[in-house]
Order: C-alpha cells, then structure tokens, then sequence
C-alpha cells in the first residue's frame, strides 16, 4: 500500500509541475489572495485556510469525477465534455462572484449547510470543486491506470489509493501558489489599501481565462513549451516497480497464486486455482448461450484465450488457436475465449458476433466488457493465453504472439498428464498459415488515442482530450514514432481528423495495420512508391496499409478526408 501511495503521489507531482497545469497558476495565485481582509487590522493575524480549501476542492472533485465521472455521465444521458463545460462555469461564476460580491453570497449560499466550511470564503472551495475537473486532463502515466479503473468500473481500495495520493500530489504545487497569494494579501500594505481593486482584478482574471481554456487560447502556450516533464515520465511508466504495482492485479486470496507463473517459460508450473469465469455479459457457441464454467470442464485441459477482436496481434494468433481445437479438442482440449475490449466499439455483442463469424470461431467465447475475468486472471495484454490442467490448475501462461510451437508442446504434454493411453497427432503448428510477428525491431503497437498514446513524436500539439488540436508533422520522423500534422479532434481512444489532417509514420515491418471508422479516405504516401487510396466505411475495422514479403524501414505519410476516426496502428 505504501508504495502504491508513493507511486501515486510522484505521479501527481509531476502532472503538477507539468506545461498542462500553467494556465491554472494565475486562477490559484488570485484565488488566495481574495480572501477578506481589513486594512485597518494588524499584520499578525489568524492563519488563512483558503488555499487549504481550494485545494481540498480540487482533490475531491478531481479524485470523484476521475474515479466515477464516465459512470456519473453515462447513467445521467450526459456527454463526456459535460463535466469541463460544468468545471469553466464554476470558475466564470465565482470570477462574476468577485466583482459582484452579492452574486459571490448566492453563490456561496448551499455551502454554507455543510459542517466542515464555514462561512467565511465558501466559495475557495466551490472554485476548487471546478477546477478539479478542469484538472483531469493533465495526465501522466500514473493517470492511465486510474482512469481504466473508473472507465470499467473496477475500482477497489488500490485504485482508490492511487487516484487520492495521485490528486494530492499534483495539488501540492498548486497550494504553493495558493499560499504565496493568500501571504501577500496579509502582508503586503499595498494589497490590504486596494483590496477591493485587487478583487475585482482577480475575477477578472479568472473570468478571462475562462474563456481562454474554452476557446483553447492556452494551447498555444502550452505547445511553445518544452515538454520538460515527458523524460519523468517516461521513467516512471517503465519503472518494472510501477508496472507491477499498476497492473490490473488488485489482488485477492483467489487469485494471488498466479504470480508464481513466470510468462513465456517452457516448462510448466503450479500457479493456484484458475478462477472461475465472471462478470460476463453474453456468450456465444455454447448451448443456448449459457456460460461456460470451469466446474463443467473439470476434467478436460483448458486454455483461456483473451483477445479483442480490432487487435491484430489478436487476429494473426487465431489461425494457431483454430489449428489446435480442430486438432485436440476430441482428444480433451477445451479452448474458451474471453473477448476483453481494449476500446469501447469492441463492446458490441454484434461486433464481436462478426468477428466470430468472420474468423469462422467455434469455440465458446465470453463478452467480458467490464474486464471481470480479464481482472480475476491479473491479465494485462491482448492477447495471453493461460493453460489449466485438467485439476483446474493454472500451468503455464504466455503473453503476447509467438512461441506457438511451444504452447503446443505444453498443450500435448497436460493431455497426455490427463490420459496417459491417448494418442496424439503429430503437432500442427508447423502446418499453420498465419501472418508472423515479424523479425526482432518490428515496431511496437502503436496508439493514437488519449488515454494509452504511444510513440507520439512531433513538433506542435499535445494531445488534450475533448478538445480539436493543431499538430504539426516532423519533416524528418524518429525511427518507430509518429506524428500527427493539421487539425485533429482528440478523444480518449482515438483521434478524428477535421481539416488538413495527417500522419507522418516511421516503421520497420513488413505489414502495417491501421484501425479506422467513419467514413471517408485515407491516402498513403511512400517514397519511391505510387500513392494508395483506402475507402473507410463504418465501424472500427483493421485496414491493410502495407503488405511486403520482408520487413522494411520506411516513412509514410497519411492524409485524411474529414470524419475518419484512427485508434491503432499495429506491425507484422
């Protein structure tokens, strides 16, 4: 617990003292210095607890909108940017307040019931209730992990840890503002004979950046800034501590076992009871849609496939999985799998009825939308596979494509363990057609949206969500980046292109897959090759951008037509 309070609380402190916090820092600077103060008191006086309460605001309001706030939205009929609009008229309001000191009483007035805030300066946390939420963009990567946890609706005593030491550590700058305004306002003479002036200046102030950060005004300072924390950042994200204590493992007595299985390793281990399938919405290939159920396979020797249907890594590992049930499964091989969406399309039972279809599956498949059972496994890739004995004993667990020969293997080994009279066929996993993973240097999985951004490199834009951003391509792309150019709406798992939008991709691979929507064009632009133009049509669908016999290092450049939304790109 404690380190996942530290890692949280590092976390946070660097969202603080990130480019995303700048234009907060004048609101909270004036926000301390507009508490009352008499002119004619002495410079002694009782300690000042506004910026305390501005602060506590935003720690409540960023801990509960970021835990809860897509659920809060989601029951209520809201739109996701409801809560940044809610968030720019509290600060309006409260800059009008200000000026007004009678609006500020009206304003202040349902507060004045709560126990804890008394009557004085109600309205430092009101303001820091709004600015909570205009603080959940400034994300780090602590932030992924807390906001998977809130999006899926898993969250427990950890999560809740990490998102309250994370908010408290990106507030912590913050307060030291919020003291230096609230010092002033009592120690300078200046201050304390134009209090009334300063006030009014302060709402000012607030009411101006308010409009600013609607219009997105400050996203031209933020871009002309270095990102000075991004090198922070990147070591905290592959720290193999912060892994471990992120990853969807919230650990309980049912499934703690499963750390004793190292993934990837040939020979078999005893890594505890495999949990039972759970939370599950629907299921397909099995008799009259019911679940399937470890206690009914008892006996026979399961793998546990979890996969999402838009993954390629996914796609090019199913012809193995295809092989192996047509192969074993009247010999005592049960094959389950577990569809776990990594974006939020992949939750359709009639997407997934497609893809089950489309890659002519026959074997039970569970939706999982909430990541229940993806959760109970401590799973945390697309796809893995966990082979379960025919005790109900995990043995062996394997993340990611390759070493399918050795998963045969450990397969053929469990049912002979089983039945030891059983006659096996001679393996399949050489007869396999399937697109390979590629050599060594193929480029990782790249993604574009928000939420789980990866290898973005360019010059201009950071990425904001729920706002429309001008990028600028690289004239010359790092080795295995990307960077976006033009206008791109920003969302949590995808970006859309507006106008004049475009990619510019450096990748070594053979294959390039990229998963698009909407409906429009993409042209592919390649150096010393002719122009290809892809047709986009509906829901999210893998489109084939490259296909050559061997891997190659090339730069390509992408052109949008407006409406086509991008989530991936992946490498073969």
């Amino acid at each position: 617990m404690l380190t996942l309070a530290f890692i949280g609380l590092v976390g946070g402190l660097i969202t603080g003292v990130s480019p995303c916090v700048l234009p907060m820092l004048p609101i909270i600077f004036f926000a301390g210095t507009t508490g009352k103060t008499d002119a004619a008191e002495p410079v002694k006086r009782r300690r000042d607890f506004r910026p305390l309460k501005i602060i506590a605001g935003i720690i409540v309001s960023f801990s509960l909108f970021t835990l809860a706030g897509s659920v809060i939205l989601s029951a209520l009929g809201l739109p996701d940017s409801f809560l940044r609009w809610g968030g720019l008229t509290i600060l309006t309001l409260v800059g009008i307040g200000l000026i007004f000191p009678a609006i500020g009483h009206w304003i202040e007035k349902p507060f004045y019931r709560l126990p804890k805030i008394n009557r004085n300066n109600n309205g430092a946390f009101v303001l820091g209730l709004g600015l909570g939420t205009l603080y959940v963009p400034c994300a780090g990567p602590v932030l992924a992990a807390i906001t998977v946890a809130g999006a899926t609706g898993n969250v427990g005593w950890r999560t809740v840890v990490l998102t309250v030491t994370f908010a408290m550590g990106a507030a912590l700058p913050l307060l030291v503002f919020a003291s230096a305004g609230s010092r002033i306002s009592q120690r300078v003479k200046a201050y304390r004979d134009h209090q009334k002036g300063f006030r009014i200046g302060g709402g000012i102030v607030m009411i101006l950046l308010a409009i600013a950060l609607a219009f997105n005004v400050t996203d031209v300072i933020q871009r002309s800034l270095p990102s000075y924390t991004s090198g922070l950042e990147k070591k905290v994200a592959e720290s193999k501590t912060v892994q471990g204590a992120l990853a969807p493992a919230i650990g309980n007595s049912g499934n703690a076992d499963l750390a004793k299985c190292t993934p990837g390793v040939a020979e078999l281990a005893s890594c505890g009871a495999a949990p039972e399938f759970r939370g599950t919405q629907k299921w397909f290939n099995t008799p009259g849609g019911q679940p399937a159920t470890l206690a009914g396979l008892k006996g026979k020797v399961v793998l546990v496939d979890f996969w999402a249907y838009s993954c390629i890594n996914c796609q090019r590992a199913t012809p193995h999985l295809l092989a192996w049930d047509q192969a074993y499964q009247d010999l005592g091989l049960q094959i389950v799998g577990i569809h776990s969406p990594e974006f939020a399309f992949e939750k359709s039972a009639g997407n997934v009825q497609s893809a089950i279809t489309k890659e002519d599956i026959t074997y039970p498949v569970g939706q999982d939308n909430n990541l229940a059972t993806w959760t109970a496994y401590r799973n945390q890739y697309w796809p893995a596979k966990y082979l379960v004995d025919a005790e109900g004993t995990v043995r062996s667990i394997k993340f990611g494509e390759g070493d399918y020969g050795q998963t045969e293997n450990q397969i053929r080994e469990l049912l002979k363990a089983a039945n030891p009279g059983v006659q096996l066929p001679s393996p399949v996993d050489g007869t396999v057609q399937a697109d390979t993973i590629g050599a060594e240097g193929t480029t990782p999985e790249t993604y574009l949206g928000y939420s789980r951004s990866t290898n973005l490199n360019g010059p201009t834009g950071k990425l904001t969500p729920n706002k429309t951003v001008a990028f600028g391509l690289n004239p010359e792309q790092p080795n295995d980046t990307f960077s976006l150019g033009g206008n791109w709406a920003v969302g949590t798992q995808s970006v859309t292109s507006t106008k004049d939008s475009q990619t510019r991709l450096n990748y070594q691979a053979a294959k390039v897959f990229h998963v698009l929507s909407g409906e429009g064009t993409v042209t592919v632009s390649i150096p010393g090759e002719p122009d290809k133009t892809i047709n986009v049509s509906g829901t999210p669908n893998a489109y084939q951008l490259v296909d050559k016999p061997g891997q190659e290092r090339k730069t390509m450049t992408l052109t949008y037509s407006p409406g086509v939304s991008a989530f991936t790109f992946s490498f073969g």
